[in-house]
């Protein structure tokens, strides 16, 4: 399996995407992120752009000693960066590094060491999803925005895998299509979208001898 934050934190996507550089994550840079209030910091770095410690600690509830040690600590392993110019000595502007970060889970399948990150990493992940689908159906839209929000599943496809990879790349490129150009005119009635995608494999109960392992 594979994850990716091309503008926040994960689906699989075609080899080379135009945007971003890509940086594969290895042990070390897995566990510099793989850690709860520092991926809800860097979420809200990817989501709603640069801010200060102080700032994010009153939107997380927490410290800002705490977030301040934990936005380093991101900085030291290359996802976020001071945003010179800006601030001052004491009241620091942080925001995301603009690089496109890709978690292959299989590069760890023999690093009995690295099994706890990368699995705190996906439960953290799944549950940032979630609260943002959360979020989306118990605040109050106007019926514009409401009426074309989606909450979809399909489940009568029967894949392979070179199948489910063609289908993951095929939604990318829709959506890589709709994304506009960073020098593009804001539309002053567009609201920020976040596209989310799970996309997997399912054992079935029935199957007999032959199914999947």
């Amino acid at each position: 399996m594979t994850t990716e934050h091309p503008d926040t934190p994960a689906t699989p996507g075609p080899p080379d995407p135009p945007g971003p550089p890509q940086r594969r994550l290895d042990a070390r840079s897995l566990r510099g992120l793989a850690h709860p209030l520092r991926m809800q910091i860097f979420e809200l770095l990817n989501l709603d752009g640069p801010a200060t410690a102080t700032r994010l600690a009153e939107r997380l509830g927490e410290n800002t000693g705490t977030v301040s040690w934990h936005l380093r600590h991101l900085a030291e392993h290359g996802f976020i960066e001071e945003e010179t110019g800006r601030g001052t000595k004491r009241e620091r502007w942080w925001r995301r590094v603009e690089v496109s970060n890709r978690l292959d889970t299989a590069d760890f399948r023999h690093d009995p060491d690295s099994r706890g990150a990368v699995s705190l990493y996906l439960h953290q992940l799944v549950q940032q999803y979630f609260n943002r689908v959360n979020d989306y159906i118990t605040e109050d839209w106007p019926d514009e925005w409401r009426n074309v929000g989606t909450i979809s599943d399909w489940r009568r496809l029967r894949l392979n895998p070179a199948q489910l990879q063609a289908l993951n790349d095929e939604i990318f490129a829709v959506v890589e299509r709709h994304t506009p150009a960073p020098d593009a005119e804001p539309d002053p009635a567009a609201l920020p979208i976040v596209v989310q995608l799970q996309s997997f494999p399912r054992r079935s109960r029935t199957d007999g001898p032959g199914s999947a392992e």
